[in-house]
């Protein structure tokens, strides 16, 4: 697939909260990525027309009720949105990619599988990943469907949870290097700050949104990153954007207005960026047992 343009699906906010996690995205695309890239920013809609429309007091199009982000499940929408053709990548807004795209874009990917992530037996993460959209066609609801039912993404992640080999485990799971990881700059392919409370954005879109009289999407604790050098590596190629012409006010668009979302004013972020108390041996020992005499696959996980 050299030579080949790059299909890139963003899912990001519909209110212009997130410019500048946009504009860094953007960025750090063209700057590694040789090839040809078209990028699709996914943002609920007004219009009628649009494959990401949606009316919240009528209850048309998208219901994103139950969804923890604004694009939530965007996501299944992508191979139908490609006519079920080729190849396309998706990754959440909040993403700094380090590597040639080309490289995840190319990435192997086993008979029946109908995405690749980073995972395998025991979880799935969607942030960034790439569909088989010829193979997804067999797996997937149509569009008008999943618009339809608030549940849908979390019954598809349900889904890849019983049937694990729709799954490609991407090779180098830092093709979605969760908020560093413990590694060294120089060992991640694509950082994804995924913890909302703490990403290096808010540094620049809170302000921006409070001098507009705007809130961000996101209601709960903000703090700082645990990793100084991933936040300086954030200012970095914020400031390399704009030195290269990319500037947040080319992303914004016309406000959607209010939709209803799942709130984050308990969100706890990950392991990562919060390390949480580890469970004994004990507990984990018998949560093993319990799972295995239910027939559970044991810890697996999804990105709600």
């Amino acid at each position: 697939m050299s030579g080949d343009t790059i299909k890139v699906f963003v899912g990001c906010d519909p209110n212009n909260c997130d410019l500048e996690q946009m504009m860094v995205l953007d960025y750090s695309i063209h700057k590694h990525t040789q090839q040809p890239v078209e990028i699709v920013w996914m943002q609920l809609s007004r219009d009628d027309n649009s494959v990401w429309f949606s009316d919240p007091q009528n209850q048309q199009g998208w219901r994103t009720e139950k969804w923890a982000t604004p694009f939530s499940g965007f996501r299944w929408a992508i191979p139908e949105y490609c006519g079920f053709e080729g190849r396309a990548i998706y990754m959440d807004a909040d993403v700094v990619v380090l590597c040639d795209l080309a490289e995840l874009w190319n990435h192997p990917m086993a008979a029946g599988a109908m995405v690749a992530g980073k995972g395998g037996q025991y979880n799935a993460r969607l942030c960034t990943c790439v569909w088989d959209n010829v193979e997804a066609k067999k797996h997937l609801p149509a569009l008008k469907d999943l618009q339809a039912d608030p549940e849908g993404h979390h019954k598809l992640m349900q889904k890849l949870k019983d049937q694990p080999s729709l799954v490609q485990p991407y090779q180098d799971t830092t093709y979605n290097c969760v908020d560093g990881e413990d590694l060294p700059i120089e060992k991640i392919k694509i950082l994804h700050y995924s913890d909302m409370g703490t990403q290096f954005s808010h540094e620049f879109s809170f302000p921006r949104l409070q001098a507009e009289g705007q809130k961000h999407w996101f209601d709960g604790a903000v703090m700082p990153h645990p990793r100084a050098d991933l936040s300086e590596l954030f200012r970095q190629y914020y400031h390399e954007a704009l030195a290269a012409g990319y500037v947040p006010e080319n992303y914004r668009h016309a406000a959607f207005g209010a939709f209803p979302k799942a709130t984050q004013v308990n969100y706890s972020g990950n392991d990562v960026t919060r390390h949480k108390e580890q469970k004994s041996a004990l507990s984990r020992t018998w949560k093993k047992i319990k799972n295995s005499l239910s027939g559970k696959k044991e810890g697996f996980s999804l990105d709600h």
